[in-house]
């Protein structure tokens, strides 16, 4: 299993292109370890279903970069979600986590969702991953890129097939295709969003 950190180089890229350079990598933190089966994209200012779509606030500051930092963001009054900053430092970017596999710590991840029906269920969904992971609004700016930090984000193999639709639950841009899988049992389950869905997203 790869140890090699992932650099703010490369995630200084397009959402887009982090998206695909993201899939099959490695989140720790603790002795809990997930492969990201499932993500999407979010730009900045020509991205209205982007947090940064209006400009740069308390709240979404750290999209505006520098890159490979951890923006976490807490939805519905009960969830925290996890995003990978991409882009430039100052041009706001993100990658949203949407999925998982725990690889390490299985025992961990199953004491924090204990209602999970199976492994592939621990971190199927962007909540799900952040609890598993216990990420929370401590963890939002952690630079994932430095081997100091209490969270990681770590290379994997590259990915041969990469499947691509539209972005999950979101109220504008909905069928942007910029959700981005692998073939898993952990990915989550696809809802059309529409003006009546509160948004979920970064």
């Amino acid at each position: 299993m790869s140890s090699r950190l992932l650099t703010q180089e490369e995630l200084a890229v397009d959402p887009v292109d982090a998206s695909r350079l993201l899939l099959g990598s490695f989140l720790e933190a603790g002795d809990v370890r997930v492969r990201i089966v499932e993500v999407e994209a979010y730009r900045g200012g020509d991205d209205p279903a982007s947090h940064c779509y209006r400009g740069k606030t308390p709240r979404n500051e750290v999209m505006f970069g520098p890159a490979g930092h951890l923006y976490v963001y807490f939805v519905y009054g009960m969830h925290f979600c996890a995003n990978v900053v991409s882009l430039t430092d100052g041009v706001p970017g993100a990658v949203l986590l949407r999925a998982g596999e725990v690889v390490e710590g299985e025992d961990i991840a199953f004491s924090r969702r204990p209602a999970s029906r199976s492994a592939a269920e621990l971190a199927k969904g962007p909540a799900r991953l952040c609890k598993v992971l216990g990420l929370d609004r401590g963890s939002n700016g952690l630079d994932l890129t430095s081997a100091d930090s209490p969270v990681r984000l770590y290379a994997g193999d590259p990915v041969t097939t990469v499947h691509s639709g539209p972005r999950v639950g979101v109220a504008v841009a909905m069928d942007v295709p910029w959700r981005f899988w692998i073939d898993s049992p952990a990915v989550s389950t696809y809802k059309r969003g529409g003006k009546r869905r509160p948004k979920v997203t970064p």
